[in-house]
């Protein structure tokens, strides 16, 4: 939010400095006093003085997501880009969520959560740098959910990246375990060998 001196306030509205005084104390005008013993009008008083209509302000949840934690270090760095595209657009950030997950798990708590801001309107849209980010498959069904709460999903990349590969098959490999797991046990014999046949046949 910006402020401004009571003397530019009176030159913008063409007024006397000791009308906007007046208007200060009379309660017509909302201002903030410095340490300093200044008064500081609001840009949304001026605005509202001059008639002019408050823009828009999209609120947006910043989502980031990568699969393991070996790309933890690059979870940082796709929420800050998201910030920055956010910031050029005018956009206000009021949430950021970093989540260590598979694109394919469905129980992400943090997705959760930034839909449930979604729900109480607490948030216009969800910002992800790809579709993927947000879910491996099934993203238009994920987009649909946040228009039924008037709201959306942005993507600022519409294709994955060109290391999108290396995380399906990390998920790939994430369903197999998983299924073994529950076909064999975890302890069984059987478990370990598909999953050491499967990682063989991956990374070669």
């Amino acid at each position: 939010m910006k402020y401004y001196r009571t003397g530019y306030v009176a030159r913008t509205l063409r007024v006397s400095p000791i009308t906007i005084f007046r208007w200060i104390h009379q309660g017509r005008i909302k201002a903030e006093m410095t340490p300093a013993k200044r008064w500081l009008i609001p840009e949304s008083e001026l605005n509202r003085l001059m008639g002019v209509e408050p823009s828009e302000v999209k609120k947006v949840i910043i989502y980031a997501r990568v699969s393991s934690s070996e790309q933890k270090a690059h979870l940082a760095s796709q929420a800050r880009r998201l910030e920055k595209y956010a910031d050029e657009r005018g956009y206000e950030v009021v949430k950021v969520y970093e989540e260590l997950a598979s694109g394919l798990n469905e129980n992400r708590r943090k997705l959760e959560s930034a839909y449930r801001m979604l729900k109480e309107k607490k948030a216009d849209l969800i910002l992800v740098e790809f579709s993927d980010r947000l879910s491996r498959f099934g993203f238009n069904y994920l987009a649909r959910l946040a228009e039924s709460y008037d709201a959306s999903v942005e993507v600022v990349n519409g294709d994955a990246k060109k290391d999108a590969m290396q995380e399906l098959v990390e998920d790939m490999i994430s369903i197999v375990t998983i299924f073994s797991a529950r076909l064999y046990g975890l302890r069984s014999q059987k478990f370990r060998q598909v999953t050491r046949v499967m990682k063989s046949a991956v990374h070669g």
